[in-house]
């Protein structure tokens, strides 16, 4: 029963969801340890925070789990591993999926399933090995009453930008968006677009899926919080934020003063007292 799992990802005062991804270790890149190099403690810093999820993989989820805490974040199971993040891309690239990737998840006790789809240039096969991951996925997702994040992450040419490259062309994004929908995702998170004020075609084209918004690269707090603001007024119904959160010098405080803006309607102005 999907709806059970998606009560526990949804906060009921808002609606909203808040998912901390501290997943980032999965895809072997030194520079992704950042914040989390203790992810045990890391872990249990953003428990004390509440946020509604916190994004984790096989081999690190059980440090969530094993807390003995009542009301903790829900897990979101990461369950498919790439190579496509560095700034020198290797001679081949893979997307690939854990196995049994849904009754694992009902193992640890997860609330959702999260998956990628990439649109890189010139690279289709990797394109194609994920949308494979997402077709084998859905069937045992309905059958399991595991609810599906589909994360459509359009890349920019890693030539120009390297690493992480994401790319906020609308005209990319809403596309790649509309075939996740298609493919049978649950909940979808995207990218902002380069100008946030045009984000309500991205959520208008999920067709009433809900969209939650990646944080990408690490920003400053004041831009993160006004930028987050003005997506949740777009029509978003959430953010999936890792490094604006892990690596901040105060990542509870910080988890605390985005859950204002999204459950209780704070300004980036009020939100910002979370940080004094």
């Amino acid at each position: 029963m999907k709806s059970a799992r998606l009560h526990r990802l949804f906060n009921p005062k808002s609606g909203r969801c808040f998912d901390v991804a501290l997943d980032h270790g999965f895809f072997n890149e030194a520079s992704f340890l950042a914040g989390i190099e203790n992810l045990p403690r890391a872990i249990a810093t953003l428990v004390a925070a509440a946020p509604d999820a916190i994004q984790l993989t096989v081999g690190q989820a059980p440090h969530l789990q094993r807390l003995p805490v009542r009301g903790k974040p829900a897990l979101v199971l990461r369950t498919d591993v790439a190579n496509v993040y560095g700034t020198q891309l290797p001679r081949a690239l893979f997307s690939r999926m854990i196995e049994e990737p849904v009754l694992q998840a009902v193992r640890l006790d997860a609330a959702c399933v999260v998956v990628n789809l990439f649109r890189i240039p010139e690279q289709p096969e990797v394109t194609d090995q994920c949308i494979q991951n997402i077709l084998r996925l859905k069937p045992e997702c309905d059958h399991y009453g595991m609810p599906l994040m589909i994360e459509p992450l359009v890349f920019q040419p890693n030539a120009k930008a390297g690493g992480y490259m994401v790319d906020g062309d609308p005209h990319k994004i809403i596309p790649l968006v509309r075939q996740a929908v298609e493919l049978g995702a649950d909940i979808i998170k995207a990218d902002p677009t380069d100008d946030v004020a045009i984000y309500h075609k991205v959520v208008e084209t999920a067709g009433g899926i809900p969209v939650l918004v990646r944080g990408g690269s690490k920003a400053p707090e004041a831009e993160i919080l006004a930028r987050t603001s003005a997506l949740l007024a777009q029509g978003a119904s959430g953010i999936v934020y890792g490094r604006n959160i892990i690596q901040h010098p105060q990542p509870a405080a910080m988890t605390r003063a985005l859950m204002a803006i999204l459950h209780d309607g704070a300004t980036p102005d009020a939100a910002m007292k979370f940080l004094a």
